[in-house]
């Protein structure tokens, strides 16, 4: 077992208050706005997953059975920010300015895989005189490592009918 996999083992599933997860997820935003990519991939755990599946799935929804939007392990999240962070990602490049909020900070519970917190978001992409909104519900399972608030898994929910008039994601939600 290499060093990283025996600290994510020695993760703990530790509750703290919703306002203190409340100003985890306003951190995870400010980091993302400001485009600081690696920074925000280092609050997740190397055994981390981040989904967003299709609209109108619900959460039970797995990625091997059903398409999903992005479906990436901890390792395909670092090439989604290495890549993000190259001008060769034309969607991207220059970056897009983006304003996100955070509403309606939830605890749902202690699970196996972590602490569960939701909250509903609005995600402002500016990009070309054009604004996009994406809108929906964001599912954390959060654990404690060394004393700091990691993210084991992230599942984005849109809340659209369709991703028109964009098509497509391109920003990290």
């Amino acid at each position: 077992m290499a060093v990283n996999d025996l600290a994510e083992a020695r993760a703990t599933v530790q509750p703290r208050t919703r306002a203190e997860y409340e100003d985890f997820l306003y951190r995870e935003a400010a980091l993302l706005d400001e485009w600081r990519l690696d920074e925000w991939l280092e609050l997740f755990t190397t055994d981390s997953v981040y989904e967003v599946p299709t609209m109108g799935v619900g959460l039970e929804t797995r990625p091997d059975t059903t398409l999903f939007y992005i479906a990436d392990d901890y390792r395909r999240l670092q090439h989604r920010v290495t890549r993000l962070d190259k001008p060769s990602a034309h969607a991207e490049w220059p970056h897009s300015t983006t304003v996100r909020a955070v509403h309606n900070v939830r605890i749902l519970g202690v699970e196996e895989r972590g602490v569960h917190v939701a909250c509903s978001f609005t995600t402002y992409r500016s990009k070309h005189n054009f604004t996009d909104t994406y809108i929906g519900y964001a599912h954390y399972w959060l654990v404690e490592l060394n004393g700091e608030t990691r993210i084991r898994a992230k599942r984005v929910q849109l809340g659209m009918d369709s991703l028109q008039p964009h098509g497509k994601v391109s920003i990290i939600l």
